[in-house]
């Protein structure tokens, strides 16, 4: 197995970067998901899970090359995360008042409807939501949902006929020919080597609705949700029994990853 492709996404639901190179730590990789909207009448961070409201923020790109995260809107419009002017051009854009924030709040929350129940009934139905408190596996202020990091292999998505693209994953693994898809599944508690990296296999990841979004150029895709649902469908940490597609790391050695590095289960 290997690298396929490094990907960070500079602010929480918006599109985000391939990279080369990824540092990553026990607090995740480095320049991913450290800033968010968050929603300044309920207090929830701003997430695409609750799609009715912020599906819109996947029309939109970050990109953190310079060390510096531009935000790109869908006009072609483009403005640094640190200008006075980004609260109210997000605003504006998304019809609700927001704030973007680089310091995950104490019981950060997200609003989670039932993906399935989305696809259903549509997206602009308001389906009743689980309120998740985020970041409790990921030391710092990130705003990472679950765990610091997440993987999916190129089995599970060739099975699954979706792009990378739609499941945000930070690491893409190539997987030999042979090998079945969800294979993800028997990677829990298991340790990896990326170079000098250690990586351990925290929880299966539960797929929302996000990946059956548009996602920039990308048009809606159903089956990307549909498909695990039907065929793998587990235990995923605080979401109980759910769709699964990719699993949750976190670095037990820090190190950087690079795109081609080889990734070898532990004994």
């Amino acid at each position: 197995m290997r690298v396929e492709s490094l990907r960070r996404y500079p602010v929480k639901s918006m599109l985000g970067e391939a990279v080369e190179t990824l540092f990553v730590d026990e607090r995740g990789a480095e320049g991913d998901r450290r800033l968010a909207l968050v929603d300044t009448a309920t207090g929830h961070v701003a997430s695409a899970k609750q799609a009715r409201l912020w599906r819109d923020l996947l029309k939109c790109t970050a990109n953190g090359d310079t060390g510096r995260v531009s935000i790109g809107l869908p006009d072609g419009t483009t403005i640094a995360a640190d200008d006075p002017e980004v609260n109210e051009m997000l605003s504006r854009l998304l019809g609700r008042s927001v704030r973007l924030v680089s310091k995950r709040p104490d019981g950060a929350t997200v609003e989670r409807p039932d993906p399935e129940q989305l696809l259903e009934l549509g997206l602009d139905a308001d389906v009743a939501g689980r309120i998740l408190e985020i970041g409790l596996g990921t030391p710092g202020d990130s705003f990472t949902d679950d765990a610091p990091l997440h993987a999916i292999t190129t089995a599970t998505l060739e099975h699954i006929g979706a792009e990378a693209l739609r499941y945000r994953p930070n690491l893409v693994i190539a997987t030999p020919g042979d090998c079945p898809p969800y294979v993800e599944n028997d990677w829990i508690e298991r340790e990896f080597g990326i170079g000098e990296v250690r990586l351990r296999g925290l929880e299966l990841t539960p797929r929302c609705v996000v990946p059956t979004l548009e996602h920039g150029p990308l048009p809606k895709s159903p089956q990307a949700l549909r498909m695990p649902a039907a065929e793998n469908r587990l235990a995923a940490g605080t979401c109980g029994v759910a769709a699964c597609a990719g699993i949750y790391f976190k670095a037990t050695t820090p190190g950087v990853i690079r795109v081609g590095d080889r990734v070898t289960p532990n004994p």
